[in-house]
């Protein structure tokens, strides 16, 4: 059996770069068995993860867009480079200390040597835990200290807290920190610009390039809006607050180059309209739905060619719904991009298999893509529903629900997705049966709640599954374990709780969200034996990508 190699005593805190470790004595009594045991979890955990060849159909773009790609994935693979960092620190210390190339392979998927898809957890020997603000601020600070640092900037999404020569806080910006990595990044979508044939594509890889090098992005995230017709889209910066556990302020990096679906665009582009409509329909008092989203929102569909940095750590995005600035949101309303490759592949290796596993015999018939695909968009379509500020004068939700606001953001997108789901369908306006979009949601939550509470995602879930079955919208047999959809209770459920999390954010009671997140955020020991069935049966948590340049021919 190949073993584990494991770092000891000093070399440990060296190749680590700061991670805590536990006493040289206590790791030299029990080498072996840890190796032993290390390797055998080590491959149950890659086992986790199921290869998919992440391609796309390239024959309908130009000369032009087939060169931007490969400048578009070098960028990319910068803000792979930034991530990396921000969630651990210098991340080639931690793959050169490794000989074993099965725990290379899964700190290379976790972006470090913590467990994204169980609760964090260390799996390299000797490494403690995470720590809940990453690499976005120093390893010993406290709440306590940070809210008392008068820093007009600590707040910010664009800044590193640091401690001077002196020990006190300071902040530092992502572009002076990253100087040399934004530069080179700024100078290929400036690159990548020259050979745009679509203005609107030009103008903003051209705005965004001058975003890296400032940290101003409101107007490139404007300018992004605007983009209608472009067949080739990258999403790229620091975008997502999730790897922020300690405050949720901090964006970390990411990228995706996309190619758009023009046919499956079509179809979708109707569903926004209907969103003022849906907005004040919400099943929650006046006060907490007066906002109206922007009307320039739009729904398209992508296949998306490559991922990196945050995107890409642990279990990966199938639905993007940007961007995330509140003003641009109440200005111009978001794009909610569906990444209708990634999507399929996670229904065929994962949630048919769950289903067959799960779901009643007789129910199974009704989880199907076009439910699930529906139900991942509609979750993006809602985060432009609710509110956006408190109607208090705590300022902004995610301001006033800090490190929460992340989880019950989640949570109000999934059900208030199938709140938007019941509406059109109700409308006539959305095709298929009722059933097999309530019984392909309640598959899903079996999917995600895989990922572990330590994200924001798999909290949501938890807090929905555990709403559910107390207002009975579902049965579980316990003959056969598995589980049975009672669609008019659930649709009860689905009201209730859009109501309790639109009030919950709409005062940014940040005390009430962390009670509901300790009482309904925990995996029954009853589910857990259900999640483990998946996992005997060998059916994958997720996936990872085979990308890249010449996965694509290029």
């Amino acid at each position: 059996m190949k073993v584990l190699h494991l770092l000891l005593a000093s070399g440990l805190a060296t190749a680590l770069a700061g991670c805590s470790s536990n006493k040289p004595e206590e790791l030299e009594t029990t080498a072996t068995e840890q190796a032993e045991t290390s390797a055998i979890n080590l491959k149950q955990k890659l086992q986790m993860y199921t290869p998919v060849k992440l391609t796309a159909d390239l024959s309908g773009l130009s000369e032009n867009e087939r060169q931007m790609i490969p400048l578009l994935i070098e960028a990319a693979d910068i803000m792979d480079e930034m991530f990396w960092y921000e969630a651990y620190g210098r991340g080639d210390s931690l793959l050169n200390a490794l000989t074993d190339e099965e725990a290379r392979q899964f700190v290379k998927i976790n972006y470090g040597p913590w467990d994204r898809l169980n609760d964090n957890t260390p799996f390299i020997p000797g490494v403690g835990m995470k720590p809940a603000g990453a690499n976005f601020y120093p390893r010993d600070i406290t709440k306590e200290e940070f809210e008392a640092a008068s820093l007009p900037e600590k707040t910010s999404q664009y800044t590193f807290l640091r401690r001077d020569s002196g020990g006190k806080l300071e902040t530092v910006p992502y572009h002076e920190l990253f100087k040399e990595q934004v530069t080179r990044a700024s100078d290929l979508l400036l690159q990548a610009a020259t050979l745009a044939e679509n203005d609107e594509l030009r103008k903003y890889l051209n705005m965004r390039a001058q975003a890296l090098l400032t940290d101003d992005y409101q107007p490139s995230d404007l300018a992004w809006m605007d983009m209608k017709t472009n067949k080739i889209d990258v999403v790229i910066g620091p975008i997502e607050t999730y790897e922020d556990k300690l405050f949720g302020y901090k964006a970390a990096h990411e990228a995706y180059v996309l190619i758009k679906d023009m046919d499956w665009s079509k179809r979708l582009e109707k569903y926004a309209a209907f969103l003022p409509e849906l907005q004040r329909g919400l099943p929650v008092g006046e006060n907490y739905k007066k906002e109206m989203p922007g009307a320039d929102a739009d729904l398209n569909a992508y296949d998306v060619v490559y991922y990196a940095g945050d995107c890409n750590a642990g279990s990966k995005t199938i639905a993007i719904n940007l961007p995330n600035d509140e003003e641009v949101q109440l200005k111009k309303g978001t794009r909610r991009l569906q990444l209708k490759n990634a999507m399929r592949a996670k229904f065929d290796k994962i949630m048919v298999p769950i289903a067959q596993e799960l779901i009643a015999d007789d129910q199974q018939q009704h989880v199907t893509f076009d439910a699930f695909f529906a139900t991942t968009m509609f979750h993006e379509v809602a985060h432009g529903l609710g509110i956006k500020n408190t109607i208090n004068g705590k300022g902004t939700v995610r301001e006033a629900l800090k490190e929460h606001a992340s989880a019950l953001e989640e949570g109000k997108a999934d059900i208030l997705g199938l709140y938007m789901i019941t509406q059109l369908h109700n409308k006539k306006e959305l095709e298929g049966k009722l059933e097999d979009y309530y019984t392909t949601f309640l598959a899903g939550i079996f999917r995600s709640v895989r990922f572990g509470a330590a994200s924001a995602h798999g909290k949501a879930n938890m807090v929905r599954f555990n709403f559910f079955k107390e207002h009975g919208a579902f049965e579980r047999d316990a003959k056969t374990g598995k589980y049975r959809v009672n669609y008019v209770k659930m649709r009860k459920a689905m009201d209730k709780l859009s109501e309790l999390i639109l009030t919950l954010q709409g005062n940014g009671d940040y005390e009430g969200v962390g009670e509901l997140l300790v009482k309904q955020g925990n995996i029954s020991l009853q589910l857990q034996s259900d999640l483990d069935r998946l996992s005997r049966n060998n059916i994958p948590v997720d996936v990872v990508f085979e990308q890249g340049v010449d996965v694509l021919g290029l």
